[in-house]
């Protein structure tokens, strides 16, 4: 019945629609396995994507050839560039989305990616032979052929929902939950463990007062998130911003009882940083109201999801707690929140690649490692479809490192450091974030996409010409200067002091008052030459002027560090024979089998004089 696929990938959502885009596009058989047709791309959640390094994955997916920011651009709603008051490094595009668009925009595209079948039923089981995966087992008891395996069951594994004393199997509401695979995994030597996620309850729009909250109107010049989109957003929705009140609390406070949070009944860990309502109301007591963000779900639904409102409490409780909400007095309601736990397997058993150490051959990627977000589970479905494709096709394993993208910081604090918690992508996490900045992506990536077979020709010459526009720019500039006479006055209304004799063009864009739309204003003739480049170009050209000394000690500090990544350690390494390492950094390199002396270094409890020591044993 089935052929023999290059690639399986186990579930539909954002790391399986990446994983089986990609390698279909390098050119493997794939069959995409996900027990509704009709949810392939679902956004679960808040329907939206980007935020705070979140939006610099989706460039950096996008650079190296994925779907995710087209689908993106193709189904916007809202378009906002976060963090602009800041420097570059911290600038985050994030979209708000119409869910409905954005999973019919996903599964159009994987449907006319030649390569691509489907297969509508649960995978209950795993064919593994001699180490290595060779296939999966459905719940009807077909059993299909694969050289690789990639599996993105997001919540799906063992998921119990709960909505206060209420809770049932699901993987989502309204959905059922995948068993079989974790009890065979643990029976295969993998650790697993549970996490937590919940989502707010969804309310009817036509019975909220909006003239009782903040508006919040996109961007006026909205950008996108694909270096490919040309056509710009020409009509956006608003989304408003409320309050909780002390009100508001006293009324959730009353479901605490019969809260699954509070009486044990939830084991799994939950997001730190995306806590429910009453976790938000019982740690941080002292605050009197916590913002909601009152989000549309697409253009024509009048359906609202209430972002910072998660919950797990009993629905009448929800339902009278919203209703004390400023604008929200008539508030109906369509389905409540809800918390959901779910298996997933901790990543540190997972080579950089996000191939098993245990099982050749088999991927895991997106919630079953432990991270939270379709941004980090679409990356890793990007690397896990484009290492399985690479392994079956005897190529090289392709690896991003952390100074490369937050793609390559993401997977390697997951490998490295594990995670107790839902893990989520922050600027913070990254030490080289000002080379990893949103506007650059296409500079950092695409040639890797492009090499790789995933990126297109276009893209490719799209990224040179704005490469060598912004070489030839920065070139001109240095060599242009201005008079005195012709700018000084202008330099006055900026409050920023005046030249004496002509200064270079270059000098002045350093001041933190000048960027390049002031200096169009201040010289005419300048402004003429300038136009003729596009805005992505001027852009980029004045944050390498502005940022060069910041850019190029952070580029020197990662070559440094490169160093480390090519010290290779071999793979039967024991590390028990080095008598003068500790007694952790022996357990936790055995344990991790590092694959260079920079991977090693990175691991919780292994000290830099843990590294020295074990450069002297391997003779470096």
């Amino acid at each position: 019945m089935f052929p023999e696929y290059d690639v399986i990938v186990v579930g539909a959502g954002h790391a399986g629609c990446e994983a089986a885009h990609a390698a279909a596009k390098m050119g493997s058989k794939v069959l995409l396995a996900t027990m509704n047709m009709n949810t392939i791309a679902q956004m679960s959640c808040n329907p939206a994507m980007g935020g705070v390094a979140k939006g610099q994955i989706v460039r950096e997916i996008d650079a190296l050839g994925g779907m995710s920011g087209i689908i993106s651009d193709k189904s916007t709603i809202q378009f906002r560039m976060l963090n602009k008051s800041k420097g570059p490094a911290m600038w985050s595009p994030r979209s708000q989305n119409d869910r409905m668009k954005f999973a019919e925009e996903w599964r159009l595209a994987l449907e006319q990616t030649p390569n691509v079948d489907f297969w509508q039923e649960m995978i209950r089981e795993l064919v593994v032979k001699d180490g290595r995966v060779t296939g999966v087992k459905t719940g009807m008891g077909i059993e299909i052929a694969a050289k690789a395996v990639v599996l993105t069951n997001g919540t799906f594994l063992n998921g119990v929902i709960h909505i206060g004393e209420k809770q049932f199997g699901g993987g989502r509401t309204a959905e059922k939950a995948a068993t079989g695979i974790t009890e065979q995994l643990v029976s295969l030597g993998f650790e697993a463990g549970r996490m937590k996620t919940g989502t707010p309850p969804r309310i009817d729009g036509r019975s909220l007062d909006y003239s009782r909250m903040e508006e919040q109107k996109g961007d006026e010049d909205p950008a996108g998130f694909s270096y490919l989109t040309t056509n710009k957003l020409q009509q956006q929705r608003s989304c408003y911003i409320t309050y909780t009140n002390q009100e508001v609390h006293e009324t959730l406070q009353t479901g605490f009882d019969r809260s699954p949070m509070f009486n044990g009944r939830i084991k799994g860990l939950g997001p730190r940083y995306c806590p429910s309502i009453e976790d938000k109301i019982n740690r941080f007591a002292e605050r009197d109201r916590h913002q909601i963000f009152v989000e549309p779900e697409g253009w024509s639904t009048v359906e609202i999801y209430v972002n910072g409102f998660s919950t797990s409490l009993p629905e009448d409780v929800q339902y009278k707690a919203l209703r004390k909400i400023t604008g929200f007095e008539n508030a109906k309601m369509f389905r409540p929140g809800y918390a959901i736990e779910y298996d997933f397997f901790p990543p540190t058993q997972l080579n950089l690649t996000l191939e098993t150490k245990q099982i050749q051959n088999l991927y895991f990627a997106g919630q079953i490692n432990g991270t939270t977000g379709y941004e980090e589970a679409a990356c890793q479905g990007l690397v896990a479809g484009i290492n399985a494709h690479n392994k079956v096709h005897e190529k090289e394993e392709f690896i991003l490192k952390r100074s490369d993208a937050y793609i390559g910081v993401l997977i390697d604090d997951l490998i490295n450091k594990g995670t107790e918690e839902p893990y989520r992508m922050f600027t913070s996490r990254a030490e080289f974030r000002i080379l990893l900045r949103q506007d650059n992506a296409d500079l950092r990536l695409t040639e890797f996409g492009h090499k790789l077979g995933l990126a297109s020709d276009q893209r490719m010459e799209k990224m040179l010409d704005k490469k060598n526009d912004v070489k030839r720019l920065l070139n001109d500039l240095k060599q242009k200067k201005v008079e005195p006479d012709t700018i000084n006055a202008g330099l006055e209304d900026l409050n920023t002091a005046t030249i004496r004799e002509k200064a270079s063009v270059i000098q002045l864009l350093k001041r933190p008052q000048i960027g390049i739309p002031e200096l169009m204003k201040l010289d005419g003739e300048l402004a003429a030459y300038l136009t003729k480049y596009p805005q992505e170009v001027l852009e980029q050209a004045e944050i390498q002027i502005k940022y060069d000394s910041y850019i190029d000690k952070e580029q020197k500090l990662a070559e440094r560090l490169d160093g480390l990544e090519n010290y290779r350690i071999p793979e039967d390494f024991d590390y028990s024979k080095i008598t003068a390492l500790s007694a952790e950094a022996k357990q936790k390199l055995n344990k991790m089998k590092p694959a260079t002396i920079g991977q090693a270094s990175r691991i919780s409890g292994v000290s830099p004089a843990d590294i020295s020591i074990v450069m002297i044993y391997l003779g470096r």
